[in-house]
């Protein structure tokens, strides 16, 4: 705050107001403001951040960051106010906790308050490729290295005239150091993450992780597009030298991004996009992903990036006197994370759009090592399992998450970011898939010849080859096996991969133990879905596992 009581002039601050747009904050009722920054570029940024001692400049020029005491998402601190306009759409429940207008008001008034003498940076920006559906979003931050991120992370408009009409839909605003008072506000936490959308805003404090701010953009799509027709997905898109785009659906640390970015294929985006009439379309500018044990040999395009000017990597240990990264260092989480723009990856999509898939890959990390690397599903069973979302939880990407998997189902591979009922989602994607023909592929890359602590890691290796195979069309006149329990087909052969691979009972030294485990999954799966049971279909339902195969 010392700067503030005796205004030393920041490196930025005679250009803070060149990009300003129209529509000013007062318009949002903050007052007494001591310096807006507009629409910095990322060199401005950079004194702004070493200014204000907000972090560390890396090895070839990525700023470090440490997130402080969130360094993963507060998943357990989401709130949605509650209120006419869309309280009969919106999925209440675990993900979506819901919150009087009141305690936001309330809130949201102590939050003006606070900033009042404080500096803020503006980010005026879009979600969405697709100029028919994006979205006008601004991000307001207390944190310099915040604006980049979002700079990184979102659709920058192309002109200075165009910031300056800029009119934003959804505003973000983003404030680590306030903090609410659960007794008062009924938060669960002194950390909060409260979206309402009558007022287009969300508000976030007491969290510095920059995927608050990302997944806050995310969560307001997920409400706004299907209402439009476009099935908002958490998936990672990238496309053939033939136009043949793919889609991988899978929560964080089941390999979206990594195996997205092949070099033989042109990456449309990383983590969420939509799918149209028209085809798909990057919500996104950039990529937000995790760099722990990063290989430079299994996955160069992303280690490339955390080498690279622009570059803001969260939580990453490096050395303070060569400035080297140690990307193996997991000292403050596992969880470590680098945001940088799309066009970093040299085979991107510049349009971040595509046509319409014709392979649809939903990952899977099985930590009971019992699912098939790969197996082809029907459309009624590619709905089941994106409406299940089974998958284990890796370390890092949560709060509370321990050192071991935790398997858990997440409905449309994205649950805490889904605002309606996962069956709209589904029935979208079912219908999206039978109009344009695309072939469902349910993908494990977790664990193969025992259980997490027995068995290892599936190869990446072999994973790719058996993507590389059912991407090119060569899995399509393979010979299958129908799985005993969840009934789908499962190749007998795949050149490169061994077949013993392709079947998992043989990868474990005890079969009655594989057995076992297999029926425990098949239970689960189950008993997860009764709370989907009602409105479902009768071929969805039967699309699940079968135990009375056994």
């Amino acid at each position: 705050m010392s700067q503030y009581i005796i205004d030393i002039k920041t490196p930025a601050q005679a250009e803070a107001q060149t990009l300003k747009a129209d529509y000013s904050l007062s318009n949002y009722g903050f007052r007494y403001l001591h310096n807006v920054y507009w629409n910095l570029p990322a060199e401005s940024l950079y004194e702004e951040f070493i200014f204000r001692s907000e972090g560390s400049i890396s090895h070839l020029g990525p700023i470090v960051v440490d997130t402080g005491k969130h360094t993963a998402r507060a998943a357990n601190d989401k709130f949605v106010v509650k209120e006419a306009g869309s309280e009969n759409e919106i999925w209440w429940g675990e993900y979506n906790r819901p919150c009087s207008i009141e305690k936001f008001n309330a809130l949201y008034q102590r939050m003006l308050g606070y900033m009042q003498g404080r500096d803020l940076f503006v980010r005026d920006c879009y979600a969405g490729a697709d100029p028919n559906y994006r979205l006008p979003v601004r991000i307001i931050t207390e944190h310099a290295w915040h604006s980049l991120f979002a700079l990184n992370m979102l659709i920058q408009p192309e002109t200075n005239d165009e910031m300056r009409k800029f009119m934003p839909d959804f505003t973000v605003i983003a404030v680590p150091s306030f903090r609410s008072m659960p007794e008062i506000d009924g938060t669960n936490s002194p950390t909060f993450i409260m979206l309402n959308f009558d007022q287009r805003i969300c508000i976030i404090g007491n969290s510095g992780y920059g995927g608050e701010i990302k997944k806050a953009v995310f969560t307001v799509l997920n409400y706004l597009l299907p209402r439009e027709g476009v099935l908002s997905m958490h998936c990672s898109a990238n496309v053939g030298k033939d136009g043949d785009s793919a889609l991988f659906f899978g929560l964080s640390g089941t390999g979206k991004t990594t195996l997205s970015a092949d070099p033989r294929r042109r990456l449309i985006g990383d983590d969420e996009h939509g799918w149209s009439d028209e085809g798909v379309f990057n919500f996104e500018g950039g990529c937000y992903a995790k760099v722990i044990a990063l290989s430079p040999t299994a996955e160069p395009e992303i280690y490339a990036c955390t080498r690279k000017f622009g570059t803001v990597l969260e939580n990453v240990i490096y050395d303070r006197v060569t400035r080297q990264l140690d990307l193996d260092d997991e000292n403050l989480t596992e969880n470590t994370r680098a945001a940088y723009p799309l066009h970093f990856i040299e085979n991107s999509v510049p349009e971040k759009m595509a046509g319409h898939p014709k392979n649809i890959i939903m990952l899977t990390c099985d930590a009971s090592g019992v699912m098939p690397p790969i197996a082809r599903l029907t459309p009624e069973q590619a709905m089941y399992h994106f409406i299940s979302g089974y998958t284990s939880k890796v370390a890092g990407t949560e709060i509370d998450l321990g050192k071991e998997p935790e398997q858990t189902f997440s409905a449309c591979f994205g649950a805490p970011f889904m605002v309606h009922h996962p069956y709209k989602y589904a029935e979208m994607l079912k219908n999206k898939m039978m109009k344009h023909e695309a072939q469902c592929w349910l993908v494990n890359t977790g664990w193969t010849g025992g259980q997490y602590g027995i068995g290892k890691r599936m190869s990446i290796k072999h994973t790719r080859t058996l993507l590389d195979a059912a991407l090119s069309g060569a899995l399509n006149d393979a010979e299958y096996r129908i799985d005993s329990f969840f009934g789908f087909e499962v190749p007998k052969h795949c050149e490169g991969v061994p077949d013993k691979v392709l079947v998992p009972k043989e990868t474990w030294e005890d079969p009655l133990a594989y057995e076992e485990k297999y029926i425990q999954l098949a239970s689960l799966f189950i008993e997860n879905f009764k709370k989907f049971q009602e409105g479902c279909p009768t071929e969805i339902l039967k699309a699940g596992p079968d135990l009375s195969k056994r």
